[in-house]
Formats: structure tokens, sequence, C-alpha cells
């Protein structure tokens, strides 16, 4: 094999790994991170006047995640305020009850592994083929851009837009404009971000909407049709997709290359035959990265969490990313605390719809990697720099290169 005896290196450093780390989410929220950890110190669960209840243990923000009847997406300071004045009222993220589990089943034929796999399929074949080749040929490839051009192209399969370089990339700046509106501290989008989210969002769901009208079953809003869901649901539901979807794509990849070659874990996975550790590994990983940095929940009913009690119109922040790190730093050999587990996906009637789509491109993008590892050796991080005042902690580029 092809540069097998790069295979021999010995494993990276782990504290080097998780002060990277510490820096990418330090770059995203330099004020809010420290407060938040402040805020923790004090107890599991701590009431801070003009944030709300914040929650920072993971089996108390799993049972308030299970339970959606006194903890919900649809009161005052939870994510209804911040997305239902730009996607509509029932986009799944600001329902509740029998109208969420409704949609949610009839959207649910769109991540079965066939679907998923007709979506992606033909985009991160080429993206995983070109990202071995160059690795294997010893050049430099900026992981933050190709994760970009996935999630672009992702987008466009979602919104029907041709999927030609420039509408991929007009895809992608223009799903991150939106995102890039929000902030942990913020409770709703002010007016004029508002009208410019919907401008842009506009321009995202055009094409949607004319695909679903030819009722296009090659198409996501064409599929949509054929599953029940109304023009106006299909739309909000395309809407939200690519705005909850693309920035944890584009943020996860390249933090999880960056691990891999820190730790020494790309050698790791590279050098064994075990099929359930690259599983593992992506597990891990996003518990260190936590995509979703935090959680918000309104309270409905009167009730507690840990000895705190909480009332209606409570605004509830659960500290996903301080949830997770508390079971201690990058280890896929030991497996989570059950309250952990997939806790940066939520728990309950909320658990993320989309995870079979991101799991698919992580694993495409893993396995290209990995590939290439096998054939020319370690992968080596030649230059990095960190995302600065973003929502969801990412790096701006992270360039690499086999050993």
């Amino acid at each position: 094999m092809t540069g097998a005896p790069g295979l021999a290196r010995p494993a990276g450093s782990l504290a080097e790994a998780m002060r990277w780390e510490e820096r990418v989410q330090h770059g995203a929220h330099p004020v809010v991170l420290p407060f938040l950890r402040r805020v923790a110190a004090r107890g599991p669960v701590v009431r801070v006047p003009g944030i709300g209840v914040v929650v920072s243990d993971a089996a108390l923000a799993r049972e308030v995640l299970l339970d959606a009847a006194t903890f919900t997406k649809t009161g005052p300071g939870s994510p209804a305020d911040l997305w239902t004045p730009v996607l509509g009222p029932a986009v799944l993220l600001n329902m509740e009850g029998a109208d969420h589990a409704r949609l949610r089943g009839r959207l649910a034929g769109l991540f079965t592994p066939r679907a998923v796999a007709e979506l992606t399929g033909p985009v991160l074949a080429a993206e995983g083929a070109a990202l071995t080749r160059a690795l294997v040929a010893r050049e430099t490839v900026d992981l933050v851009a190709m994760a970009g051009r996935v999630a672009g192209s992702v987008i466009c399969r979602m919104t029907g837009l041709p999927a030609t370089d420039d509408g991929v990339r007009a895809a992608f700046r223009d799903a991150q404009e939106i995102v890039g509106m929000v902030r942990l501290h913020r409770r709703r989008l002010t007016g004029a971000q508002v009208r410019r989210a919907r401008a842009v969002l506009g321009r995202l769901t055009a094409h949607a909407a004319i695909a679903y009208r030819e009722g296009d079953e090659a198409t996501v809003p064409g599929r949509m049709r054929g599953l029940g869901l109304s023009e106006r649901e299909a739309l909000g539901a395309v809407g939200a997709f690519v705005l909850t979807g693309t920035e944890t794509l584009v943020s996860f990849v390249p933090r999880l290359a960056a691990l891999l070659a820190d730790t020494g874990w790309d050698v790791r996975l590279a050098a064994s035959d075990d099929p359930l550790l690259a599983g593992r590994v992506v597990g891990e990983a996003l518990r260190i990265t936590a995509p979703t940095p935090a959680m918000l929940r309104s309270v409905e009913a009167p009730g507690r969490i840990g000895d705190v009690a909480v009332r209606p119109g409570d605004r509830v922040v659960v500290a996903t990313l301080l949830c997770c790190r508390a079971a201690g730093p990058f280890d896929p050999d030991t497996p989570p605390p059950a309250a952990v587990r997939q806790l940066w996906f939520g728990a309950g009637p909320h658990f993320c719809l989309g995870m079979p789509l991101a799991t698919v491109q992580i694993t495409a993008v893993l396995d290209a990697l990995v590939a290439a590892v096998r054939e020319r050796g370690p992968l080596r991080v030649v230059d990095r720099e960190v995302a600065r005042r973003v929502l969801i902690p990412a790096y701006a580029s992270l360039r690499v290169a086999c050993a």
C-alpha cells in the first residue's frame, strides 16, 4: 500500500486538539461562552435575569427536551420567536402537538435510506472521489470550501435550483447570510433583519415553488407534494432544512478532520478493520463539537427543572455544549454517558429529522479522508483560521494534506 509506512505515526496530541476546539468555540462566542461557563459553575440549573433558566446538566437537559407539554418551541423566547416571521407558522421547528406530529410524519418519507441516497448520492460520490484524489496527489485541500460545495449542492437539490458552480456558491452564501443574523443572546430578529431574511429566502425557494407546482418527484419539493404537503408547508420545510442543516455540516466536517489529524485517530481509522469504529469516532466528535451549542424552549406550564421552579413564559436555555463537554475530552474508546448520547441532535418529538441526511454526508467525507490516509499516509493540518462571531462555531478555513 503506497504510503503505508506513514501509518506508524504515533498518536497526536489530545491536549492540542482540545485547545484548538476551545479556540473555535471562543472565536464564535467570545462573550457568551465564558458567561455560560460562569453560570454553569453556580449549578446545573440557574435562573439568569434577562437570559432565562440555563440548564448545563445532560440528564436534566434531556428531561426538558422530552417534556414537550411543559417546555415548547412555540412560546416566548422559543425558536418560534426567531423563525416564524421568516419561515411561516408551520415548519416543524416552531410547531408542537398533533400538527407537528402530522407534518413530521409526512416528511419522514424524505429521510429514508433510499431517499437520502437519491438526494445526495451523485454529489457525495463526486466530491468524495475528488477529495481522495487530491490528497493522494499530495495536494492541499481546504475542507471548509469543500464542505461548502457539498452543502450548496444539497441546497440546490432541496430547492430545485440548477446545480451549476455559480448556483451552488450563491445558494450557500444565501443560507449563510440568514443564519448569520442569529445570536445566542437575541430572542428575535429585528424588523429589518426579517425583511432581509425573507428576501434572501425568497430567492432560495422561488425554484422550489416551481418544482412543487410541476410535481416533479425528481426534486424534493415535488416529492413533498407527492407526500401530501401543501405548497406553504413544502416551501416552509425546504427553508427550514436549508437553514438548520447548512451551517452544521460546514462547521462539523472540518472540525472532525482537525480532531482526527491532531489526535492521530485518522491513522487508527485507516489501520482498523472494525466496521463500527468510524461511527463511534463521528459520534464522539459530534459530542465534542456540539454543532448545536444551545437549544431554546419556552415554559408552557408550571414545573421544575431540578431544584428550580419554572413558570409559564420563562425561557429555557439548554447549554448543549456544556452538557456534552462535561463528559470529558475526545475519547472514542469510551462510550459517553447515556444522558449525553446524541443530545446534540435533540431528544423527544423534536429529535433532528434530518439526522440521516447529515450522517450520510459526514460519512462520505470521512470515508474519503480515510481512503487517502491509507493510500498516502497521515493527515496533517497545513494551516487553519478560526471563524469569528458566527452562530455555529467553525473554522473559516482548514487546509489539510497527507504527509
